[in-house]
């Protein structure tokens, strides 16, 4: 992967542990640009779609939560430091899968001749795992009173029944000339080993996920989603990390959250599912990962014949998990309280196989880096529901951005 990271377009996408049970792959690396499609534009799906059909081939892609816009009639005004696009996808000239230790090679025609001395250089490698960042403090785009104050105002729409709940972001940011996103995401690995990481380095973007989350997965005919809802600190102890889970497992607010959106997701894939087909294959099940506890529901169904990608997104995307209930009402209320526009995260970033399986994560607990304004920046957000304290869901956000910060408090 070091080798990877020297390439001007570079993507892995890793999926383990509670991954396994619906996997795909376990890692997916890309590197090259064979051909791609970008767009900032109202048609960006469009565009995405004959793209798809085009290529016939591995695509790596980015899906920005904008593309909301194309899809309902909404729109996104707020500051953005990164100015990502609606969607980057990209046709790699080389991909290598790993499923079960077994290594896949995909190369294109004009790179052939140089898989002997990539495997020489792979082999050749001496990974550095120590972070190489400098110190980096980060600025809140928000102050913790004017969190807190609109919170109790979302809580006011709740009561209204404007909403059921609403996920609610804010941004930290910094401003640095280096950022060495390759080293940030084997330093993250090895402290969240999250299940859906990613990175991808492109042109003067780059983006390092921890992502414990799964948006969509297609295997043949079947389609997977695993929202989480429901997040508690890890224990000190072995005794006191499971009475941390059994609270989570039985906390009635992280329950109700949990399953409004089990709900949204179901009333989604119901759009593309064939007669009686959606099924809760887990609810509210707790997953323990290295920094925190998190309560996640599985849903899953056949798809109908004849579905395209872009049909999915359209009555699947954004995730319910990063927008509430009711989506759009959600999505228009957190356009207005919240300061920063989200562009990729809350997104997805995936990939797309030539028979046209695929797996996207949610953008979440990700760094985005933009080289040519040097802003680096995360958000993080909380489930507001009529239950939500305050102080509470402003913590669960300091606990969800704790490990993007620690990384840059390391020599």
């Amino acid at each position: 992967m070091q080798w990877a990271s020297s390439h001007n377009s570079c993507w892995v996408f890793d999926g383990q542990q509670m991954a396994s049970k619906f996997k795909n792959f376990d890692a997916v690396i890309a590197v090259g640009k064979r051909s791609l499609v970008k767009s900032f534009d109202y048609n960006a799906l469009e565009k995405l779609q004959t793209f798809i059909n085009q290529s016939n081939d591995w695509l790596m892609c980015c899906l920005s939560y904008d593309l909301k816009n194309t899809i309902e009639n909404l729109t996104s005004n707020n500051f953005d430091g990164i100015n990502f696009p609606q969607i980057l996808a990209v046709q790699p000239e080389k991909v290598f899968t790993i499923i079960d230790n077994k290594l896949e090679c995909f190369y294109t025609e004009d790179t052939s001749t140089e898989i002997e001395t990539d495997f020489i250089e792979i082999q050749e490698l001496n990974i550095d795992l120590k972070l190489k960042q400098q110190f980096l403090a980060f600025d809140s785009r928000l102050t913790k009173e004017a969190y807190l104050s609109i919170v109790h105002q979302l809580k006011s729409h709740i009561k209204r029944g404007d909403i059921y709940e609403i996920n609610f972001c804010q941004e930290f940011y910094a401003h640095t000339p280096q950022f060495c996103g390759f080293d940030a995401f084997k330093q993250l690995n090895l402290q969240s080993k999250a299940p859906f990481s990613a990175y991808v380095k492109f042109d003067e973007f780059q983006v390092v996920s921890a992502s414990p989350e799964r948006f969509l997965t297609k295997k043949n005919f079947r389609l997977i989603s695993q929202p989480i809802k429901g997040t508690a600190k890890r224990g000190q102890s072995l005794v006191e990390d499971q009475n941390l889970i059994k609270e989570l497992a039985t906390d009635p607010k992280e329950l109700a959250e949990n399953i409004m959106i089990v709900d949204l997701v179901r009333n989604d894939l119901s759009k593309l599912a064939s007669k009686a087909s959606v099924k809760v294959d887990e609810l509210c099940r707790i997953y323990t990962f290295e920094q925190v506890h998190q309560m996640i529901s599985t849903i899953s169904c056949e798809l109908k014949p004849n579905v395209d990608f872009t049909s999915i997104l359209e009555a699947t995307f954004p995730m319910g998990s990063m927008t509430g209930a009711p989506k759009i009402e959600a999505m228009k209320l957190a356009e207005a309280y919240e300061t920063t526009k989200r562009g990729l995260y809350s997104g997805s970033i995936g990939y797309i196989t030539p028979n046209g399986d695929f797996d996207f994560n949610v953008v979440i607990r990700s760094l985005l880096y933009n080289a040519k304004t040097a802003y680096l920046s995360y958000m993080v957000g909380s489930a507001i529901t009529d239950q939500s304290i305050p102080e509470n869901e402003y913590q669960e956000c300091l606990l969800k951005g704790k490990a993007l910060q620690e990384i840059f408090c390391k020599a």
